[in-house]
C-alpha cells in the first residue's frame, strides 16, 4: 500500500455517513474551502447547516445518492455506524484504490477488521471519535465537543496524515503511540453511556443518579478487567475517571443508541458492549452485567430491525 497523502495539496474527500459526526466532518472540511469534500448520501441534498461552540455557518454541498457515480477519491471518511459498514460497501467499493486513505471515524475496538474487506486495499485509519454530534435534519447538524482532543489516532503515517488533513478546522486530532490503550478508553465510555441512556431512555442527566453511578461503576470494572488483558493501561481507578467523564459531557447530551431508540432504529450492539462481552469470552473473563446489557439491547435492536423490513 502506498503512503496516505498529506496536506496542504488540494485533496478529494468523500465523506460516507451524514449523521452528527459525519455531517460535522464534511461541513467543517467544505468551510476551509482547501479540499473537494463529497457526501455520499441517500437523498439529494444541496446545503448543510452545522452547529457548534463557534456559532452556526451554512455550506454548499456536493452530493451523490448513487454509488455508480463516485470516482476514487485521496480520502474517505467513514462516519456510519458499525452494523452499517457492510451497507456502505457499494460506496467503498467505488471510491477506494491502493492509493486511497480511508478514515474510520466509527465506535469499536476493531476498525480495520471490520472495514477492509470493501476497500480495495486503500490504507485505514482508526479514529476515535470525542464530540458529541447529533442531526437535527437531513440537512442540518449539530456538535459539541466533550473532550480536550475531538479525535484520537494512532501515532503512524496514517494518524499523521489525517491530523495534517484536519489541521484548518476547528476539531484537535491528538495522535498517540499508545492507541490500544485510548480506544479501550473510548469503549469504556461507550460502555455505560450507550446502554444506560437506551435503556433507559434518558439523557445524560440520568447520570446524577446515585444508583446508576454504582451501576456504571461495577460495568466498568468489569470491562476494565477485560481490556488490561488486552493490553490497556488503564489507571487504577480508571472507572472512576471514566464515569466521571460522562458525567461531565452535559445534562442534555446523549448518545446514537439513546436516538436511535428513540427512532425505532437497529443500533450499535456488537461493537460496543459486544465488543467488551467477546473479548471476555476470547481471555475467560466473566462479563455477567454487561452480558446482561448485550442481551437486552439486542433484543430492543433486533425488534426495531424487524419493522423497518
Amino acid at each position: 500500500m502506498s503512503e496516505p497523502p498529506v496536506s496542504p495539496q488540494r485533496l478529494s474527500i468523500a465523506v460516507v455517513g451524514l449523521g452528527g459526526i459525519g455531517g460535522t466532518a464534511a461541513g467543517l472540511l467544505t468551510r476551509t474551502g482547501l479540499h473537494d469534500v463529497t457526501a455520499c448520501v441517500r437523498k439529494p441534498l444541496e446545503r448543510l447547516m452545522v452547529e457548534g461552540p463557534d456559532g452556526a455557518f451554512e455550506v454548499p454541498l456536493t452530493a451523490l445518492t448513487d454509488p455508480a457515480d463516485a470516482r476514487p477519491v485521496d480520502w474517505v471518511l467513514l462516519c456510519t455506524k458499525t452494523h452499517e459498514t457492510a451497507s456502505a460497501g457499494p460506496w467503498l467499493e467505488r471510491l477506494c484504490t491502493p492509493s486511497t486513505t480511508v478514515a474510520a471515524l466509527q465506535n469499536g475496538i476493531d476498525h480495520v477488521e471490520r472495514i477492509a474487506p470493501y476497500v480495495n486495499g486503500a490504507a485505514i485509519v482508526p479514529a476515535l471519535v470525542y464530540y458529541n454530534g447529533e442531526r437535527l435534519a437531513p440537512d442540518h447538524v449539530r456538535y459539541k465537543p466533550v473532550s480536550e482532543n475531538e479525535l484520537v489516532v494512532p501515532d503512524d503515517a496514517g494518524g499523521r496524515a489525517f491530523a495534517a488533513l484536519m489541521g484548518d478546522t476547528p476539531l484537535h486530532v491528538l495522535v498517540s503511540a499508545d492507541f490500544v490503550t485510548l480506544k479501550w478508553r473510548k469503549l469504556l465510555v461507550n460502555a455505560i453511556a450507550n446502554p444506560i441512556t437506551a435503556l433507559t431512555l434518558q439523557r445524560f442527566a440520568v447520570f446524577e443518579r446515585p444508583d446508576i453511578q454504582l451501576l456504571s461503576l461495577a460495568i466498568l470494572d468489569e470491562a476494565g478487567r477485560v481490556a488490561r488483558v488486552d493490553g490497556a493501561g488503564l489507571h487504577d481507578d480508571e472507572s472512576q475517571r471514566v464515569l466521571k467523564m460522562v458525567r461531565g459531557f452535559g445534562a442534555n447530551l446523549s448518545t446514537s443508541t439513546y436516538f436511535d431508540r428513540l427512532a425505532g432504529r437497529p443500533f450499535e450492539v456488537e461493537a460496543l458492549t459486544g465488543a467488551i462481552v467477546a473479548a471476555g469470552e476470547r481471555y475467560g473473563i466473566a462479563t455477567p452485567l454487561n452480558g446482561l446489557l448485550l442481551t437486552l439491547l439486542r433484543a430492543i435492536s433486533e425488534e426495531n430491525a424487524k419493522t423497518q423490513t
